[in-house]
């Protein structure tokens, strides 16, 4: 996210910033129903719907916090580096309408709504590491305790002026610790705490629709434009359509780089290995994009698609069940894309550091490597805790039937495609019986004969 100490301030209200600036923020709501999708080709049939809505629910419970305390909190004026805190916004009623954002041409709503979409995608992107087992009850009640205790002061930290990430000088220009690192290690805290599914390494646990895999990864693709590149707050100085350049650079490259993987160790180029390993360069991309060249986003994206392709393997060696491998690509790729910042910073986008590979050593590499720790430790202990609290009282998992038999009827008594109905035709397996004759057409065969 764009610094707002690093811009000259600004006295009027661009026309042109403030609408572009709107239309990434849909961009980026809607990566949360492309994540819904992606996530819910990927689990079993009777997983469908609940996967859909442990990120639709993100939509409705982080929005009203977001309003209540929530952009306060993460950037708000700094208390002892660690978060936010102004009063005049809780609520969002003491907000000017055309009051700009803290340096920029846009107005504080329009920032905030921005924000806002990012604080909603973080915790819905933790879902895909749980599928097939959480009561919804217990995952929204997380949302609202993560989103709170973790997301909002992590924020604070990379983004906020005066957390302590932002103040060392950490680079992560759209969320590669933020939201990426955040997500994968809470992902990572809870599986631990909450176990395995039923038949984990032993029963198919295949994606039941790689078209919807694909359309959600499409999707995601496109709405990472508004993710990266608005990330700049404007476009005035070209930073930010240097990030939309290396953002689809990078996605195409880390494809390239998963498929080959997949190829030589597996010999078949998969579709959700292309899915995949564009959603593995699009998060590592995503904190470095802005310091580093089209050519530096094309070596970020092979790495990040070879090493996340291997990593998602990890999971059967060392038995931890992450149902659709969010540690292996968003925690794997934001740790890659965060560190390599350290090497191909360039000095010449979003500011002037360099990285080892430009000449200016490795300050910046260990800068990167606080960041990645310290938000992957507390976010790791943190959510391990949240979850270990909820597992002891309410109780994180389904019954065992209920995973067996489907969470989808047991969660939200509806499944996710009916062929029963009229007109199903889909489901019928025997041609239909002949209708019986009628007293006239069985005496015209009488005459026939």
């Amino acid at each position: 996210m764009a610094p707002a100490i690093t811009l000259a301030a600004e006295t009027e209200l661009s026309a042109a910033n403030t609408g572009f600036m709107l239309i990434c923020s849909a961009l980026v709501m809607l990566m949360t129903p492309a994540l819904a999708f992606f996530y819910g080709g990927m689990v079993r049939v009777k997983s469908t719907l609940n996967m859909l809505m442990m990120s639709f629910i993100s939509l409705g419970i982080v929005t009203v916090l977001w309003v209540l305390y929530g952009f306060s909190m993460a950037f708000g004026t700094d208390s002892g580096s660690l978060i936010g805190w102004n009063s005049d916004w809780v609520g969002l009623s003491n907000i000017g309408l055309t009051e700009l954002w803290d340096g920029y041409t846009i107005p504080v709503f329009v920032f905030l709504v921005f924000q806002l979409m990012f604080a909603v995608l973080t915790p819905a992107l933790i879902s895909g590491a749980l599928a097939d087992r959480v009561k919804f009850t217990a995952w929204a009640l997380f949302v609202a305790l993560w989103a709170t205790i973790v997301y909002f002061p992590v924020a604070h930290w990379v983004w906020g002026a005066g957390g302590w990430a932002f103040e060392l000088g950490v680079i992560d220009f759209a969320g590669g610790t933020a939201v990426h690192i955040n997500a994968g290690a809470a992902a990572l805290g809870v599986i631990l705490v909450i176990g395995k599914r039923v038949g984990f390494k032993k029963d198919p646990m295949r994606p039941h629709s790689l078209p919807l895999v694909m359309l959600g990864a499409g999707l995601l693709w496109f709405g990472w434009f508004g993710f990266n590149a608005g990330s700049w707050l404007g476009n005035d100085d070209g930073v930010g359509a240097l990030m939309f350049v290396n953002t689809q650079v990078a996605t195409g490259a880390a494809v390239l780089g998963w498929l080959a993987y997949e190829k030589i160790r597996h010999g078949a180029f998969t579709t959700l290995g292309a899915a995949s390993g564009a959603v593995s360069g699009l998060v590592a991309i995503t904190p470095a994009g802005g310091a580093v060249s089209p050519l530096g986003a094309i070596a970020i994206g092979v790495v990040a698609g070879v090493l996340c392709a291997m990593a998602v393997g990890l999971k059967y060696k060392f038995g931890y069940d992450d149902s659709l491998d969010v540690v292996g690509v968003h925690l794997v790729g934001g740790i890659l894309g965060s560190l390599l910042v350290g090497l191909f910073a360039t000095g010449k986008g979003q500011s002037e550091v360099e990285g080892l590979f430009y000449g200016g050593g490795l300050d910046q590499f260990w800068k990167q490597c606080a960041g990645v720790f310290g938000v992957f430790a507390y976010s790791l202990v943190v959510s391990a805790i949240l979850a270990l609290i909820l597992h002891r009282t309410i109780g994180m998992r389904v019954p065992e039937d209920d995973e067996v038999a489907g969470i989808d009827q047991a969660e939200h008594a509806e499944t996710a495609y009916d062929f029963s109905g009229a007109g199903g035709g889909a489901a019928r397996t025997t041609a239909p019986a002949a209708a019986p004759a009628t007293a006239a057409q069985a005496e015209s065969k009488k005459v026939d004969a």
